[in-house]
């Protein structure tokens, strides 16, 4: 019996990472892939169906890390919280924000391609869906503000889809952009002081 060799897996997919941030999932070449790695198309085929699964296994480890990161927000205990706790969790908090761009910079390549070189394969609307999870999430948080008496605006979920849209698009387009961390920093500050989700909601 064969013993599959292993040590064509990271050489692949880092091959795959590197066409398909250069032309983008579309316009990558399977054989381009493959010749870069030193390996045949048949070696392809034995471990993905064709070049969108390989896509897939690509960004499969950042996909899992921005999953957990929404599913931590969108299934959430409220029961234990004080008022003030409620309250706190629409305060830019900039070291918050700030530790949100570290876990984003570890995956900032994969989280590009997720972001811009994803059209023609599953994840090719990313960028808006993960928008959507978050509306979800930040509607709970809301509501929640809305029975205790803490909010004083009202908010449909379409109006916090925009809000939403638009915050997540200052987190995302650093990264879009190369923005270096040092401009990544500053930019922190920036968003913290130009997004007021207290004031947005009504909270004093």
């Amino acid at each position: 019996m064969s013993t599959r060799d292993t040590s064509i897996d990271p050489r692949l997919l880092q091959s795959a990472r590197d066409e398909f941030m250069k032309h983008g999932f579309i316009k990558a070449d399977l054989k381009t892939i493959c010749d870069n790695a030193g390996v045949t198309t048949g070696a392809v085929y034995k471990r993905y169906k064709g070049k969108e699964e390989l896509f897939c296994a690509v960004v499969k480890d950042t996909a899992d890390i921005l999953d957990g990161f929404v599913a931590v927000r969108t299934d959430f205990d409220f029961s234990g919280m004080t008022d003030k706790e409620v309250c706190s969790t629409w305060a830019m908090n900039e070291e918050y924000i700030l530790d949100l761009f570290r876990t984003l910079w570890k995956i900032r390549g994969d989280f590009v391609l997720l972001l811009e070189k994803s059209a023609g394969t599953v994840y090719e609307n990313y960028g808006h869906e993960f928008a959507l999870r978050m509306t979800d999430a930040y509607v709970q948080y809301y509501e929640e503000a809305r029975k205790r008496g803490l909010s004083h605006i009202d908010i449909s979920k379409s109006e916090m889809h925009v809000l939403c849209t638009a915050f997540w698009t200052t987190i995302y387009d650093p990264f879009v952009h190369k923005m270096t961390w040092k401009e990544i920093e500053e930019h922190c500050k920036v968003i913290c002081r130009y997004f007021n989700w207290a004031a947005a909601i009504g909270i004093e």
